[in-house]
């Protein structure tokens, strides 16, 4: 495939670890990896504008096929000219392929070779995604890097159901990528397999061959414990090229950034740092905070005094646990920013320790000071 207009360079690899500094041409726009992409799943990241994203130095963001296409649908973004212009954001914009949700969300799934039906889970009705469906929907939305439709594989499953499902998720694979047409739009493929270390290297070898714009790792921190996971990337990274994008789907936790980046990973994506923060729960370089707490009641002082975030820079631990206890949209959006920003700026400092070889030390100072827990944060 190879789009002369999206590429990856490879910067620098840490000379005690796998990590990689590298940056993405996403079209004329430049992405340092590696690289966090806040998640806005309607053509929004929930209560942030596009003006706060760049306050917080996103470079590039992910939003979701399969909501987009319910509503408002397809058809309203391109007539808007695109999701860029309809949510008036200029970035890169990552769309996934609406496989998760299918297969998460919706009820009464139907898997055939032609591709799913299922009930949606707005109305019940009746709905069809097929390969094809997923491409033509995602070039109509217009984003930048789109993914390709796959069967998102529960865990745990048998070895014998991984193996088919891995097959048809490549015959998938191979039709979206016949079915896609513009040039100004990058297509990942998806490595999947479950837990099985030959089944996982048979799907990166088929797609490698298919010759995708980068690759995406499907199918981990879906209930698996951590060893299983990080298992999954060792029999996965070996198989991708080193001269292409490496994106973990769904990952937010900090000891699996960690974890991915240092075998090889460069792109990552979750709505874990806004959700928890709409519940309170802050990450900062002191620890995590829940900010619902009472001793923050008349606690005056800033929320994390080592970060520049907005949050941070003008409003109190006391102010922020008014706006939680009041249940004021603001503390939404601020807590979001924070959170946001946390994780934003130690990407920075990752792909600093990286250039710098020392991305080991940064790592384990990092998780040890911070005291984060078996979840990551």
């Amino acid at each position: 495939m190879k789009n002369p207009n999206f590429s990856y360079k490879l910067l620098h690899v840490d000379k005690n670890s796998k990590a990689r500094l590298g940056e993405i041409n996403v079209f004329g726009k430049i992405v340092k990896t590696p690289v966090f992409m806040p998640v806005g799943t309607q053509a929004t990241v929930k209560f942030l504008s596009p003006e706060d994203l760049k306050s917080i130095n996103a470079s590039i963001i992910l939003s979701n096929t399969y909501h987009l296409w319910l509503r408002p649908g397809e058809d309203i973004v391109a007539k808007a000219g695109g999701i860029h212009k309809f949510m008036n954001y200029d970035g890169p914009i990552l769309t996934d392929s609406g496989g998760f949700q299918v297969f998460s969300l919706a009820d009464m799934r139907k898997i055939k070779e032609e591709g799913v039906t299922f009930k949606s889970h707005l109305d019940g009705s009746t709905l069809f995604m097929s390969p094809e469906d997923s491409i033509h929907i995602q070039e109509a939305i217009g984003s930048d890097i789109a993914m390709s439709f796959d069967e998102c594989i529960p865990y745990p499953s048998s070895y014998d159901y991984v193996k088919k499902s891995v097959d048809r998720t490549l015959r998938w694979a191979k039709r979206g990528l016949d079915a896609h047409t513009r040039k100004d739009q990058a297509l990942f493929g998806i490595v999947q397999g479950s837990k099985y270390e030959d089944l996982r290297k048979y799907c990166a070898e088929e797609l490698v061959k298919m010759d995708f714009d980068g690759y995406s790792i499907g199918g981990t921190s879906v209930g698996e414990d951590k060893q299983t996971h990080y298992k999954m990337l060792d029999y996965t990274l070996p198989y991708l090229p080193e001269d292409k994008p490496r994106y973990e789907m769904g990952i937010g936790a900090i000891n699996d950034i960690f974890e991915a980046v240092e075998r090889g990973v460069d792109m990552f994506d979750c709505v874990l740092p806004t959700r928890i923060a709409r519940h309170g729960t802050l990450l900062t370089t002191q620890g995590r905070i829940n900010i619902k707490k009472a001793i923050y009641k008349d606690d005056f002082t800033p929320l994390d005094p080592n970060c520049d975030c907005e949050c941070c820079r003008n409003y109190t631990k006391a102010y922020l646990n008014h706006l939680f206890r009041t249940n004021e949209g603001l503390g939404n959006r601020l807590m979001s920013i924070h959170n946001l920003r946390f994780l934003i700026k130690l990407m920075e400092q990752i792909r600093t320790a990286i250039e710098e070889d020392r991305f080991i030390e940064f790592k384990n100072e990092t998780i040890s000071k911070y005291g984060f827990d078996e979840r990551g944060f």
